[in-house]
């Protein structure tokens, strides 16, 4: 029996240059198409060429109290299929039925009748998706990231996690049904933040840190860090005197935080240990959907911590931070004439300029100095140019002709007669020409 759920529309991301056509609302029982006007560009290294994506939002019943009346469950969300870095996502309204929801036991349940802290599989039916007559005939490969995802082509066949689908004649990819398994129902009654522990004292943590030696080729498994980590901490919610276990994926944690550090893993979970790297574990409650996430850096203390090579450079002109994107770090600075250890050699940020990377203590840091206030730039004499002290006065009696080439540091100076000034000479002398003779 279909219970009080229907999608209005599904879109997929199968566009190129094209511009997209808008998913159109279905009238109530009618199969769901998913538009994407043209053509399919299948990655044959992919296991799958269009990943469907539902995000699915289920709310529990509440039965009437002294405070407050009863509340019936609902179910909402949306589906969305991707295709070559685009998306396209509908809504999946609570206000008609063409979708079916059954528990554990394979009974179906009526949105109203949600329960908090309990599995669903929500199906939903008759999922088309339309990549334009110009693909007619092709076979394409429909799939999910989301492992809880899974389809089916005709009635009756078995759900699986791919489905080959040769396209009809206009370019349509037709499904008999798209499952979602592990949909919980949110108790939004139930106020209990998720907090993670520290299994021997009890204490409440936000940081963890665990110590792993490495084998003798330095290498280790994902199995003994899930089980440092996991023997350590333990996450749960506390209500009425008592705490209830939250679940956690250590596991994928794990091997999210090695790819995060481009490092391979084996297919049996083996992989070179470098000498510390953060795990960041999230724990969800399933009965009212709070979070928490506790980075633990793993530390593998036989494994040498590699230093990056860097060198000691003198800065002629104030210098602010940047970040890897070109955009300013705060308000300090590293005042003129003092010295900053930097990488070896300066690295292109988004702007097209050169900045050298701050090093501190062997590692980099991720903040970058530009590179003009260090080493300078080279520019030619327009003018013959004298070289001054202030803006009246002269540092000396030298005149540096046209033509000449001079290394200036950073940005120009405004001195008090309005003029611009640049710094030369790699030496904390005053010693400057004015902008204009580069003009």
């Amino acid at each position: 029996m279909k219970k009080n759920l229907r999608i209005v529309s599904v879109a997929a991301a199968a566009l190129l240059a094209v511009a997209p056509v808008a998913a159109t609302a279905m009238p109530v029982n009618a199969a769901t198409t998913i538009n994407a006007d043209s053509a399919i560009n299948a990655n044959t290294n992919a296991k799958y060429d269009v990943d469907v994506t539902p995000s699915i939002s289920a709310i529990a019943a509440v039965a009437k109290s002294d405070t407050m009346p009863a509340i019936p469950g609902s179910l909402t969300g949306s589906i969305s299929a991707s295709y070559n870095g685009k998306s396209y996502t509908a809504n999946l309204p609570k206000d008609s039925g063409n979708a079916t929801i059954t528990d554990s036991n394979n009974n179906t349940v009526k949105p109203a009748e949600l329960e908090a802290d309990k599995a669903y599989t929500v199906t939903v039916p008759d999922v088309s998706f339309n990549f334009g007559s110009e693909n007619a005939g092709k076979e394409i490969t429909i799939g999910s990231a989301n492992p809880n995802v899974t389809f089916t082509e005709k009635t009756g066949d078995q759900p699986a996690s791919t489905v080959k689908v040769t396209l009809d004649r206009d370019g349509v990819a037709k499904l008999s049904s798209v499952q979602i398994k592990n949909v919980y129902a949110i108790d939004t009654t139930y106020n209990s933040n998720v907090n993670f522990y520290d299994v021997t004292t009890g204490a409440t943590v936000t940081t963890g840190a665990v110590s792993i030696d490495a084998d003798n080729q330095g290498q280790l498994n994902t199995t003994s860090v899930v089980a440092a980590i996991n023997s350590k901490y333990f996450a749960a919610q506390y209500d009425k005197k008592q705490l209830t276990n939250v679940t956690f994926d250590t596991d994928t944690a794990v091997k999210d935080a090695l790819k995060a550090q481009k490092i391979e893993v084996s297919s049996v979970g083996y992989f070179k240990a470098p000498h510390t790297f953060t795990v960041n574990v999230k724990a969800t409650s399933n009965k009212n959907g709070k979070s928490a996430t506790l980075p633990v850096t793993v530390t593998v203390p036989n494994v040498a911590d590699p230093v990056v090579p860097s060198q000691s450079k003198t800065i002629m002109h104030n210098a602010y931070f940047y970040d890897k994107d070109a955009k300013r770090v705060g308000t300090d600075k590293v005042t003129r004439y003092n010295t900053v250890t930097v990488a070896m050699n300066t690295t292109k940020l988004a702007n097209g300029i050169s900045y050298y990377e701050v090093i501190e203590n062997g590692k980099a840091t991720g903040k970058y100095i530009n590179a003009d206030n260090i080493d300078g730039t080279k520019r030619t004499l327009k003018h013959n140019a004298y070289v001054y002290k202030t803006s009246k006065k002269r540092a000396n009696k030298v005149v540096l002709k046209k033509g000449t080439e001079v290394t200036t540091y950073g940005g120009s100076y405004k001195f008090k007669n309005g003029q611009r000034y640049y710094k030369i000479g790699a030496n904390t002398e005053k010693t400057y020409v004015k902008v204009a003779n580069f003009e």
